[in-house]
């Protein structure tokens, strides 16, 4: 798999809530290969593909939310910064990260610290110390930083993106960039596919705090199906369980109340015959995904959750099997391909 745009996107800001860098990104590419983008009022991207049905076309949105997790500036006390979290952030790796500032005066290189440990408060050295007494400094004098930084600036994490061994990609925001590279690669795969529906493709804004980009863009759209695409839990360091997946498992389908069971069983018996590897994953209540919202958006959407799974999630080093997503790229073509007009009228809530 070819990884240049995925690396852009990994090397992107666009924090919940301030998503345009990100954004911008996308626009180019995915320009050439929709019929027309637009955005909702919340800010989130729509390109549309049309099919080749008669007019009044069924339609699916594919949701894969855009927006990363960061930090925001809180206070500034002397040459020093507070921060606040823009989503679930694991503090357990937070010292010691380079960050990027934000600023209207530029980008600025930074590091986050915490103080040392005979000052923190009496047992915070002895745990995770907590994000309220971690610092970011980026080496101005106190003079400089009330000069050039303010309150409400955001901060992201510098981590470049990196190619490991056996086709691994490590880096921050893989969660949810890595499910806009395969949207995006199904969207390159569609260039040479008939298919009847027409097909909205979203970055959804604001996932981590909320789902708030996935809501309103269904209600916009009111397409007669669903899909989100986001990331799930792969095996590692203390993480071996039956709720995580090895790494190059391929995507999971999703089970459970979010999840349509005709739409599960559809993906799993497509999936069988394309011998695309996936795992069931059990999502008895909410998902934590845009599937949630979209699920309940309007009158109800009939929706499905597919995941790829990463390591060491909201930590700025996920890592992530790249032939996942060259494999839920083409379970996605491939089930738009398959839709024929009538498909809408099989869909029955059979549990």
């Amino acid at each position: 798999m070819k990884t240049e745009f995925l690396k852009s996107l990994l090397s992107s800001s666009g924090l919940s809530g301030f998503e345009t860098p990100v954004t911008e990104l996308i626009k180019e590419k995915w320009t050439s290969l929709t019929d027309g983008l637009s955005e909702s009022s919340l800010g989130s991207l729509h390109g549309l593909k049309r099919g080749s049905g008669k007019e009044s076309r069924p339609s699916m949105i594919i949701a894969t939310h855009m927006d990363a997790i960061g930090l925001i500036v809180s206070k500034i006390s002397g040459e020093f910064l507070h921060v606040a979290n823009l989503g679930g952030i694991d503090i357990r790796v937070l010292p010691g990260q380079a960050v990027t500032l934000h600023s209207e005066r530029g980008d600025l290189p930074g590091i986050i610290v915490q103080p040392p440990a005979h000052l923190l408060p009496e047992g915070e050295a002895k745990k995770a110390v907590a994000l309220k007494h971690l610092l970011i400094d980026v080496g101005f004098s106190a003079r400089e930083v009330a000069r050039k930084i303010k309150i409400g600036d955001t901060v992201s994490f510098a981590t470049e993106p990196t190619e490991m061994s056996g086709g691994l990609l490590a880096g921050h925001s893989l969660d949810n960039r890595a499910s806009l590279a395969a949207l995006t690669l199904c969207l390159e795969e569609l260039q040479s596919r008939e298919h009847i529906w027409d097909v909205w493709a979203a970055a959804t804004v604001q996932e981590e705090i909320g789902h708030m980009g996935a809501s309103t863009s269904a209600f916009q759209i009111r397409p007669d199906l669903a899909i989100a695409v986001d990331v799930t839990f792969a095996k590692g360091p203390g993480a071996s369980n039956w709720e995580t997946f090895d790494l190059g498992s391929g995507p999971t389908i999703g089970l459970g109340a979010v999840n349509h069971p005709f739409l599960h069983e559809q993906f799993k018996e497509l999936a069988e015959k394309l011998e695309i590897p996936f795992s069931i994953e059990i999502l008895p209540g909410r998902s934590g995904t845009d599937g949630d919202d979209l699920q309940t958006s309007a009158e109800g959407i009939p929706t499905i959750v597919i995941s790829i799974p990463i390591r060491y999630m909201h930590t700025p080093v996920e890592v992530i099997a790249t032939k996942d997503i060259q494999r839920t790229a083409r379970l996605l073509t491939e089930f738009i391909a398959m839709l024929d007009a009538d498909f809408l009228e099989k869909i029955v809530w059979d549990d």
